[in-house]
């Protein structure tokens, strides 16, 4: 058992909580419909949702290993992380103008570009600012407030639908506007530490510095990648809501409640993971993935559906906000950035590989298919989860 100091959770990290918040109302409006606005409004089918889908998530992912090994090198997370926010929000009126899915593309691929560029330096900065004792419950209040904006954004694109006879590019219009004030927000409210702007600067990315890393962060960039090729795009989820007869105005009320259990269960999860081992959370959440799947892909209705998306919530909740706590935990405080960077690279390339078989299957043998692959890929991952050794991070519980 760890031993838990009764500190507060810095200011700090509050404010990039909030930050996170007010994005993701911004991004998940679009994200929230665009799936729908794809394939009815520009007549895209199901294979180039997951195209874009996992083309956009993949292309964040990878550019995180840049964006951290350049916030090592630098000594200073904050202004990276500035950049990328403005990037996102600059993008948003993209999605507005976009006639077919080729500016659809490359809107999202922009969009993500701008999440990777401040992805891994401020989950470093979450690190830096941070006592090593509160690392679960610094990232998971973090994940929570970002998932409480998650739900926010699917409810506002909800309301500007139902008000405007189902116009996507309203929708698109308004949701530049809270990503203008998560810019502002974290340029006025987040202070770096002092020592992190200091020393020499070194390459983050060279041969002697991945060899600090060391075998348990390097297993867990592994089992990072596995998980992420068992988890395609939530954007399949809105697709089978609309399959069961969802309206296309209420459609994102499916991220509503799938947001719903994930900030609620982050926290106290992040926090719980203080005091045992991280590791043991894993293959609860594959489990709770594989029990989404197949509900997923067995339902004859809607409400059965809708126990899938609570239960993939669930699975984000045992499993995103640890593993950024994880790689903080084996990592070098001088490397933290190339850290998430490198993880994220795998886990990037693993979810466009989901996404892209997910479309595929989805066009050619229906849409259970492609939940029955997640399934199958879940177990799988469950299986080589017990058959790696434990991570260091583990065995210090």
């Amino acid at each position: 058992m760890r031993e838990i100091q009764k500190t507060a959770i810095p200011a700090g990290v509050w404010a990039l909580g909030f930050v996170s918040l007010l994005m993701d109302v911004s991004s998940e409006m679009i994200h929230s419909l665009l799936p729908l606005f794809l394939t009815t409004a520009l007549g895209a089918d199901a294979a180039v949702v997951g195209l874009i889908e996992g083309l956009g998530e993949a292309t964040a992912l990878i550019v995180k290993v840049f964006s951290g090994a350049l916030s090592d090198w630098l000594g200073q997370r904050k202004r990276l992380a500035v950049a990328g926010y403005l990037a996102s929000a600059l993008t948003k009126p993209l999605f507005a103008i976009a006639t077919g899915p080729g500016l659809a593309l490359s809107a999202r691929v922009l969009d993500r570009v701008g999440k990777g560029v401040r992805g891994a330096p401020r989950d470093a900065l979450i690190a830096d600012l941070t006592p090593p004792e509160m690392l679960g419950a610094a990232f998971g209040l973090r994940q929570s407030l970002d998932t409480v904006g998650a739900f926010l954004g699917p409810l506002a694109a909800v309301g500007l639908m139902l008000a405007s006879a189902d116009n996507f590019r309203l929708a698109f219009w308004v949701a530049f506007l809270p990503g203008l004030a998560a810019v502002a927000w974290l340029a006025i409210g987040v202070r770096e530490p002092e020592h992190k702007k200091a020393g020499a600067r070194r390459n983050p990315i060279s041969a002697a510095n991945l060899r600090r890393l060391g075998p348990a962060y390097w297993r867990l960039v592994g089992i990072g990648g596995l998980f992420a090729l068992a988890r395609f795009s939530e954007a399949f989820l809105l697709l089978r809501a609309q399959q069961k007869g969802v309206s296309i105005a209420l459609t994102p009320l499916v991220l509503v409640a799938m947001n719903v259990v994930y900030a609620l269960a982050a926290y106290p999860i992040g926090k719980l993971s203080d005091r045992i081992s991280r590791d043991k959370f894993l293959p609860l959440g594959l489990l709770a993935l594989i029990a989404a799947d197949i509900c997923l892909a067995a339902t004859p209705h809607w409400g059965l559906a809708l126990v899938g998306v609570l239960f993939w919530g669930l699975h984000l909740a045992l499993t995103q906000g640890l593993f950024a706590a994880m790689v903080a935990d084996v990592a070098p405080p001088d490397l933290r950035g190339s850290a998430f960077g490198f993880f994220n690279l795998v886990s990037g390339l693993a979810l466009l590989c989901a996404s892209l078989a997910a479309g595929l299957l989805w066009d050619r043998f229906g849409a259970a298919s492609t939940f029955i692959f997640g399934a199958a890929v879940s177990a799988l991952t469950l299986l080589a989860l017990y058959l790696l050794p434990p991570s260091r991070a583990a065995k210090q519980s």
